[in-house]
């Protein structure tokens, strides 16, 4: 691609939570109860993340969602009206409660998410059917797996009938069919998600490699990996590239998936070659990892650019 647009228009399909993280020493065993610390409240979900994540990068953005008519789905709107994020398209659902994700961090810098959808799975092909002609006006779609796999296929399919790059963030871990993997532009899976995906065991590069090969035999295009604290892939039918991650002192890996994800839909929605986007996005991830929460974490396209100057500069 040789276009490159200064103002890009993204539109997310996805999920909005309202998140409660804690700090804990590790994780408890089963029937004990554990003491904990620093109650903190996020707006978060992975699709209302990657949103805001494109908005502060610059971004016009419309969010497609579903809340429930309760506090926490006014909370959640009016954190993605403060974010600038068109939210004409959230469903708000009379009866299913907003959903909520119980996030515990720990001293290593890992979490792990409990996560209740609620209303989030009631979003339906027929809520993006009503959004047609707002998507073919747009730029790029990105979507996630934490609303109905009918619906997720609903907005790639809409979205590439009308021209429009696609991105499949593959999250949460869940089981996709082929034929829904081989609908969009880009399917970005991080390890455990690929270990879902593909059905097999992921322990480090070479093995992420191999099956995210496995996820090109079933008919994907092409398999961007987030790799945690050793960066990304780009593996395609040419072979594979290693984007390594930035050293940064992580607080809360939360978001940061989501921040890449973010990156990546806004760079190459605004015409950049995909090494660079991943580049571009390498960054964000890593920058949403040095601040607690998920939508706090995430940076500005002010912040991604001063990083980024400053890796050039250390080489």
């Amino acid at each position: 691609m040789t276009r490159r647009k200064k103002k890009v228009h993204v539109v997310v399909v996805g999920s909005t939570n309202f998140d409660l993280v804690v700090k804990a020493a590790r994780l408890p065993k089963e029937g004990e109860s554990m003491l904990a610390s620093n109650l903190k409240f996020f707006p978060g979900g992975k699709g209302a993340n990657q949103a805001v994540g494109a908005a502060r990068l610059g971004a016009r953005t419309t969010f497609i969602g579903a809340v429930g008519k309760d506090p926490l789905g006014d909370y959640l709107v009016r954190c993605l009206k403060g974010s600038g994020i068109d939210t004409a398209w959230v469903k708000r659902h009379p009866t299913h409660t907003t959903g909520c994700a119980f996030i515990t961090v720990y001293p290593n810098g890992n979490n792990s998410i409990v996560v209740d959808p609620g209303a989030n799975y009631t979003l339906q092909p027929r809520d993006i059917e009503r959004a047609k002609n707002l998507i073919a006006r747009a730029d790029a779609l990105a979507t996630v797996l934490e609303i109905p796999l009918e619906t997720v296929e609903a907005a790639i399919r809409l979205a590439r009938k009308a021209g429009k790059f696609t991105v499949l963030d593959a999250g949460p871990p869940r089981g996709c069919p082929p034929e829904i993997l081989k609908l969009p532009d880009i399917v970005s899976p991080n390890e455990t998600e690929l270990e879902e995906l593909s059905g097999e065991k992921v322990s480090g590069r070479d093995s992420a490699r191999h099956a995210a090969e496995k996820l090109l035999e079933l008919g994907v295009r092409t398999v961007v990996l987030k790799l945690g604290g050793d960066g990304s892939m780009l593996v395609t039918a040419k072979g594979s590239t290693h984007f390594p991650a930035h050293k940064v002192e992580v607080v809360d890996p939360t978001a940061a998936g989501d921040a890449f994800t973010a990156a990546l839909t806004v760079q190459l929605g605004a015409g950049f070659a995909i090494e660079d986007a991943i580049r571009y996005a390498n960054v964000a991830g890593a920058l949403a990892t040095t601040r607690l929460g998920a939508q706090p974490s995430l940076p500005t396209r002010k912040e991604v650019e001063a990083f980024a100057a400053r890796a050039a500069k250390l080489g």
